[in-house]
């Protein structure tokens, strides 16, 4: 059983930031479970065992996936609720996660066939949400609402660590896929083991600084906004990889899986300062809507960068440009959603319906794409996924949040 330490003022030293360090980098350790198998080790794999096929094969893969991580993330958010119920709180779960994921990636080494990478694929969604589902309730548990927007900006490191991982798992010379991928388990591992050891905290409980109606309402709207901005963003991550190849010149299978990786690096790096500054200035001032709704207009000009694109400089420059926006827009959505939860004992459950507009949009940004996308033909998908991102921008303007307390 662990006992959970109160929090203090005095954890505003060297020992709180060494948590949000540890916090930070164990959603490093989530995230490449399964970010480097979707732009990277699934489009190979799946290249190579279904051929021309590959994109029904993909889709298909993905869309069955992802049903599965909708319901581990709700299931073992639920779980860790019971544990924390019990007082045996949530870090048992992030262990569990770190073996299955390695069990899973052994699997997804070892297929051969299309229904092998497929229930593979569904193993390594399931591990990775038995992590990540107990991992983002414990932001809501542990860390002051008035530091959950610097905190959001620091998990903006999980995607640069999650790129740059596959990128050097491809680079590695010598590798076969089985040894890329337990090295990939082993990571995972190292990022999120010193936080499933360290001590659990108490937040002091307040009163809501809203009407729990107010609050509520302000979920619905923020729900939906994130569905849309994160089902344009599934519908382009999917497809990235054959994005980047089809534009001229066009590369062989490694070495556009090298660009991709070294491209996702770049444009996981470049959006850091600004979520961390944009984060920290949110949490000062007591709003994040502001902040939402730029982040979500220029998550959308990107997007229409893309589709005019011709060649991959200025394809690569409406990245990074959408990179920007969206990592701004994800990292103050999620603060603002915690601040929102209406339940201390249900905040497990109530983050897997935050999660359902992760894993949601996969179905609708796969269902779109497959529709809208062919092979060297891009533009029109990314147009309509620029017109999803506005949209949710625009839904943000019915959030009502309350007039800006001092804060430090």
């Amino acid at each position: 059983m662990t006992v959970p330490r109160p929090f203090t003022p005095a954890d505003t030293s060297a020992r709180h930031w060494r948590f949000l360090l540890l916090f930070a980098l164990a959603n490093a350790g989530g995230t490449i479970g399964y970010l480097p198998l979707f732009t990277v080790f699934l489009p190979m794999k799946v290249e190579a065992v279904a051929g021309v096929d590959r994109l029904n094969l993909f889709t298909l893969v993905a869309l069955i996936g992802t049903l599965a991580a909708i319901g581990a993330n709700l299931g073992f958010g639920w779980l860790s609720d019971r544990s924390v119920a019990r007082g045996d709180g949530r870090r048992r779960w992030l262990l569990l996660g770190i073996v299955s994921l390695a069990l899973s990636y052994a699997l997804f080494a070892r297929a051969t066939s299309p229904l092998g990478v497929l229930l593979a694929v569904v193993a390594v969604q399931c591990a990775a949400n038995a992590v990540l589902a107990p991992l983002l309730a414990l932001m809501a548990d542990e860390i002051p609402d008035a530091q959950k927007g610097f905190t959001g900006g620091l998990l903006a490191l999980a995607n640069p660590i999650g790129a740059a991982t596959a990128w050097a798992l491809v680079k590695l010379p010598g590798l076969s896929e089985t040894g890329r991928l337990c090295l990939l388990s082993l990571a995972i591992a190292l990022l999120i083991v010193p936080l499933a050891f360290s001590t659990a905290r108490r937040l002091p409980t307040h009163a809501p600084s809203i009407p729990r109606v107010v609050a509520r309402r302000n979920l619905a709207v923020a729900w939906i906004a994130r569905l849309l901005l994160q089902s344009a963003g599934n519908g382009l991550t999917l497809y990235l990889y054959y994005y980047f190849a089809d534009l001229p010149p066009r590369q062989a299978a490694i070495d556009a899986a090298d660009f991709v990786s070294r491209t996702l690096v770049l444009a996981y790096l470049l959006p850091l300062p600004c979520t961390l500054l944009l984060g920290r200035l949110s949490d000062r001032i007591g709003r994040r809507k502001p902040f939402l709704l730029g982040a979500a207009a220029v998550t959308a000009g990107g997007l229409a960068v893309m589709a005019l694109a011709a060649t991959r400089p200025v394809a690569v420059a409406g990245f990074l440009v959408y990179g920007v926006g969206a990592q701004v827009f994800m990292a103050l959505h999620g603060a603002f959603w915690m601040q929102e939860l209406p339940s201390e004992r249900h905040r497990g459950r109530d983050l897997g319906i935050l999660n359902l507009t992760n894993t949601l949009p996969a179905l609708i940004g796969t269902a779109v794409a497959w529709l809208a996308a062919m092979p060297g033909s891009f533009a029109p998908l990314l147009f309509l996924l620029s017109g999803l991102t506005f949209a949710g921008g625009l839904v943000m303007l019915m959030v009502r949040e309350p007039a800006p307390a001092g804060q430090g």
